[in-house]
């Protein structure tokens, strides 16, 4: 920052109904949330909360990101005049509180924002203001959320904070008569005394940490993975390192945050502080924009030697943040197709963990004015086509380069480096992708090694491969390991293994028939989807929340998708098609915006960790959207399945859950790690809506899971029901 001057309660959409209740997850037997497997990580800088929420659904998700950086979301001082005019953008770094009631919205704004995301997908990395509060030198004292504080007197009640929680002039801390930093080769004074005179904290003291803990828990327990710490230099690395001792899993992988710490170069050693996690990579900042702005992209081969501030697995790269696009030390939006490329080899290069930017529209001459926003400061929704917001991370080229860089992940190594000339490079990542790029204003043309097998490959930056296996843009034809490649006027080429001319199942010119429910039919290629089916004529503007819903297990590596023939499925794609949650596995869900008033058509895949596809065998699912919120149910290879709502009315002790298992697939063929959770939101009825085969007679009883995972199950002799042809059936049980 820079300026002038356990597994607990969710919510989850009943199936049948499409109400919103509370469901309580099992402690056992049920995976986390399945977020993409991507170290792709985009900034979305001070976008509000609702827009980073459609950002993950319809762009994020899709595309493959790992993760979407949040600004910070806390209430802050609210300006209606300053020497950068109305609101400028800092004020989201000068605290007042840590209730999330900031300028990007409210708390149920991040909460369904967070929950978008996860089922994306997505991960949600929070801006962590946590070195001090809002400044002492602050002579207006609104704020965004209501919370009050005393500027001079040092005094945030609503935290609470008062004046001994901070540092002060010659406080046996910061030796410094103002109190500011003035020495920047001072580490004490750099983490003790008042950096542009805002409210230092005392991070050495126990209560100040716990508080600060206690935020960024919080934030976790609403759904937050990780966080870029703001101003991590000025906080004592011993006193982080106590914080974050007391940080809490992540709701969604139960595993430690994510940490990206700000630790700008200068006075001390970035290196210095990945004990505590990655630091962010300013000096590769640099030196992309001087390769790049130069046109020596050969340079770029020499990587390995520059003296960066840390090594790869540690850093979080960047080719701009919000700070350095204003100073102008790094590339910034304003330099079109450079920094268009600049942000291709981001994501091509194997150094560090990429963090794409996109904020605001800005003049160079007023680098402190305010995002988009009301007369009240609160920031508006972002539009890609007004020209006020960045939108990098929504182009085609990014999108189909986040692919590229997930396609090659586990060749960790750059092969085949080719200086064309010093403005033009080629490089392959083992035998998985060749990217090259043309930093010049004419085309080149020439032979590269590519690495890769015999075969027509699709640019990803042009658009990849289409859902009927042909190229949306350019085709590069691979023989004998090498491609007579052409590389646009400042542009770049990317091909891979997962965007090969013919590697997406073409649909079918007729469909064949569904299975019986009783047949055993192994996927080939008649299981990809039949003709395709656009959107009815009668489709709105409009969207509605539909919620895809499927039983389905699956072996470690290998998650479900879904995907169909609008653009909100993929368009059959299965690169783009929608990863579902296995928060309440083996049930998988996720709820997106599909267009009201539509027909289509959709079905479920399974993917493992080497991007295997397999689909369903069943003919192509039909579904429609209407003017409300939409549920489709289902079950794996079911074609003909009707929902029966089983409800089980059972006691239980704290930390047991109740499932019902049975007979047939749809119910976990008696296996209990694959039965199926209930919801406890009307205990002691627990309840659940499933897709079962129609016209058949299956057993089922009901089990209890506690958190050592003991399985109990209730006595007497197996309960027994027979399905029709209706739409909906319910079994009304008491646990016996």
């Amino acid at each position: 920052m820079r300026r002038k001057l356990f597994i607990g309660s969710l919510a989850t959409l009943t199936a049948a109904a499409g109400i919103l209740t509370a469901v309580t997850l099992p402690t056992t037997a049920s995976a986390a949330v399945t977020l993409n497997d991507s170290d792709v990580t985009a900034n979305l800088w001070e976008w509000n909360f609702d827009s980073i929420a459609a950002a993950c659904t319809n762009h994020l998700g899709p595309a493959g990101y790992g993760a979407v950086q949040v600004a910070p979301p806390q209430d802050s001082v609210s300006l209606s005049s300053s020497s950068d005019g109305a609101h400028p953008w800092w004020e989201v770094y000068q605290p007042t509180s840590y209730d999330v009631a900031g300028r990007l919205g409210n708390l149920a704004d991040f909460t369904a924002m967070t929950t978008a995301c996860h089922n994306a997908g997505v991960r949600v990395y929070v801006d962590a203001v946590i070195n001090h509060m809002a400044g002492a030198n602050n002579t207006q004292t609104t704020t965004y959320g209501g919370s009050t504080f005393s500027p001079s007197g040092y005094g945030y009640p609503a935290v609470p904070y008062s004046y001994g929680d901070f540092h002060h002039p010659n406080d046996g801390y910061c030796n410094d008569e103002d109190g500011v930093i003035d020495n920047w080769n001072d580490i004490s004074e750099i983490t003790n005394c008042e950096l542009l005179s805002l409210s230092d904290l005392k991070t050495q003291d126990a209560t100040v940490r716990t508080k600060i803990a206690g935020y960024l828990n919080k934030l976790i327990g609403y759904g937050v993975d990780g966080f870029r710490v703001d101003a991590a230099k000025h906080i004592a690395i011993d006193d982080f390192t106590a914080i974050r001792s007391q940080l809490t899993p992540t709701t969604a992988e139960g595993k430690a945050p994510y940490i990206a710490q700000e630790i700008f170069p200068g006075g001390v050693a970035p290196s210095s502080f990945t004990g505590n996690g990655d630091v962010l990579g300013f000096s590769y900042a640099y030196g992309l924009k001087s390769q790049f702005n130069n046109g020596t992209l050969s340079n770029l081969a020499g990587i390995g030697s520059w003296s960066l501030d840390a090594s790869s697995d540690l850093t979080a790269a960047m080719v701009t943040n919000h700070d350095l696009e204003r100073d102008g030390s790094t590339l910034r939006y304003q330099d079109g197709s450079t920094y268009t490329l600049a942000n291709y080899f981001l994501l091509a290069y194997p150094y560090g963990q990429p963090f794409l930017y996109d904020g605001f529209a800005f003049s160079t001459s007023a680098t402190g004015a305010s995002p988009p926003s009301n007369s009240s400061g609160f920031v508006t929704d972002t539009s890609c086509t007004s020209g006020a917001w960045q939108c990098l991370t929504q182009s085609t080229g990014v999108k189909g380069m986040v692919g590229w860089r997930n396609a090659v992940k586990s060749a960790t190594a750059v092969s085949n480096w080719t200086n064309t000339a010093s403005n033009v490079i080629g490089f392959s990542r083992g035998s998985l992708g060749w990217f090259g790029v043309n930093r010049s204003g004419s085309a080149s043309t020439a032979t590269y090694t590519t690495g890769l097998a015999n075969g027509v490959y699709c640019d990803r930056i042009t658009g990849g491969v289409t859902s009927g296996g042909a190229c949306a843009g350019t085709s590069i034809t691979v023989s004998g390991g090498t491609a007579s490649i052409t590389i646009p006027a400042n542009g770049a080429v990317a091909i891979d293994v997962n965007a090969k001319s013919g590697s997406t199942p073409s649909p079918s010119v007729s469909a064949s028939a569904s299975p019986s429910a009783s047949a055993s039919v192994s996927p080939s290629a008649s299981t990809s989807p039949s003709a395709s089916v656009s959107p009815s004529a009668s489709s709105s503007t409009g969207t509605v929340a539909a919620t895809f819903d499927v039983y389905a297990t699956t072996t470690t590596g290998t998650d479900v998708y879904v995907v169909g023939s609008t653009a909100a499925l993929g368009s059959w794609n299965t690169a783009n098609a929608i990863k579902l949650s296995a928060a309440a596995y083996p049930i998988w869900t996720s709820t997106i915006q599909l267009p009201s008033g539509s027909s289509f058509e959709y079905k479920y895949i399974k993917k493992n960790a080497a991007g295997t596809v397999t689909w369903e065998s069943t003919a192509n699912r039909a579904g429609s959207t209407g003017t409300s919120a939409v549920s489709f149910t289902n079950s794996w290879n079911v074609a003909n399945a009707t929902a029966v709502t089983f409800t089980g009315t059972a006691t239980t002790s704290t930390g047991q859950n109740v499932y019902v298992v049975g007979s047939i697939d749809a119910l976990g063929a008696w296996n209990t790690a694959n039965a199926i959770p209930l919801s406890a939101a009307a205990y002691p009825a627990w309840s659940r809506t499933v897709a079962v085969p129609q016209s058949t007679t299956f057993q089922y009883k009901y089990i209890k899971k506690d958190a050592a995972g003991t399985v109990t199950w209730e006595s007497g002799s197996n309960r027994s029901y027979t399905t029709g042809t209706a739409p909906a059936y319910t079994a009304n049980d008491t646990w016996k």
